[in-house]
C-alpha cells in the first residue's frame, strides 16, 4: 500500500512517556486472527461472477508486474475489489462483514486473547499494530469486546472510482506508523512472520507466535539474538 501522507488514523495513540506502563504490541492476522482478515474481505468481495469479470481487463497488468512486485499486484486486485464503494459504503460492509466473522468458529486464538487480556490486567498498554486495514481491524476488536485497544493499521482513501490503498502497514512502515503516532518505545512484542522483524527487532521481549523452526532461525538471526516462542490456538 502507498503513503502519499503522514495522517495518522482516527485512533492514533497518544505519545509514550518513560517511565509510564509497559508497552506491549501484537500482530494482528496469524497472532489474534487465524487468517488474513483482509483477506477473508476480498474473498467475499469477489465471490461473485461480476467482480472476477471486471479483473479480466487488469490481467495483462498483474502477469506483467506480479514477478517484480507482489504488492502492486495486490493492491490492484484490491482497488478492482473495492470499484463502487465510497467511504461511507466501505464502512458499513467492513463493519457487517467484522461482525459477521467474529461469530464464526475457529477464526480467532484464544491463547492470543487471554495473553492481550492478561496484559491489560497487568495495567500494561496495548497496542495492535497490523496490516489489515483500521476500519476493518477496528470492528473486529470492538466485537470480540476489545475496543479500548488501541490500533496502528493500514489505511484506505477515497478516489474517484472507490476505496483505493492509501497505506499498507507492514514491515518497516509500522515502525514508521508507530513514530507518528508518538509510540517511541515498547517492551514487548508479538509477531508471526518475518515482515515482523523491524517491530521484534525493536522489542526488548520479542515473541514469535507458531514459528516454524524455519523461521525462528530466520527471526534470530535477524535479530542477533534468542526470541520466546509460543504456541498458540
Amino acid at each position: 500500500m502507498e503513503d502519499p501522507g503522514v495522517a495518522l488514523p482516527d485512533d492514533a495513540v497518544p505519545t509514550t512517556t518513560a517511565g509510564g506502563p509497559r508497552v506491549v504490541l501484537f500482530d494482528f492476522d496469524g497472532v489474534i486472527t487465524v487468517a488474513d482478515s483482509f483477506g477473508l474481505f476480498m474473498r467475499e468481495r469477489y465471490a461473485g461472477v461480476g467482480r472476477k469479470l471486471l479483473l479480466l481487463p487488469a490481467l495483462p497488468w498483474l502477469l506483467l508486474v506480479r514477478p517484480f512486485s507482489w504488492r502492486a499486484a495486490v493492491r490492484t486486485v484490491v482497488h478492482v475489489g473495492l470499484l463502487g464503494l465510497d467511504e461511507h459504503r466501505y464502512r458499513a460492509r467492513a463493519q457487517d462483514f467484522a461482525g459477521r466473522l467474529v461469530r464464526r468458529p475457529k477464526q480467532f486464538q484464544r491463547d492470543a486473547l487471554q495473553a492481550l487480556r492478561c496484559h491489560q490486567a497487568e495495567g500494561a498498554r496495548v497496542i495492535v499494530v497490523t496490516g489489515c486495514e483500521r476500519i476493518l481491524a477496528r470492528g473486529l476488536l470492538d466485537e470480540l469486546g476489545l475496543p479500548e485497544v488501541e490500533l496502528v493499521a493500514s489505511e484506505l482513501a477515497p478516489g474517484w472510482l472507490g476505496m483505493r490503498v492509501r497505506r499498507h502497514n507492514i514491515g518497516q512502515r509500522k515502525l514508521q506508523s508507530l513514530a507518528e503516532a508518538g509510540v517511541a518505545r515498547w517492551d514487548r512484542a508479538y509477531g508471526d512472520s518475518a515482515l515482523d522483524i523491524p517491530m521484534l527487532k525493536e522489542a526488548a521481549e520479542p515473541v514469535l507466535v507458531n514459528g516454524s523452526p524455519k523461521l525462528c532461525k530466520q527471526v534470530e538471526r535477524a535479530l542477533g539474538r534468542s526470541v520466546e516462542r509460543v504456541a498458540w490456538y
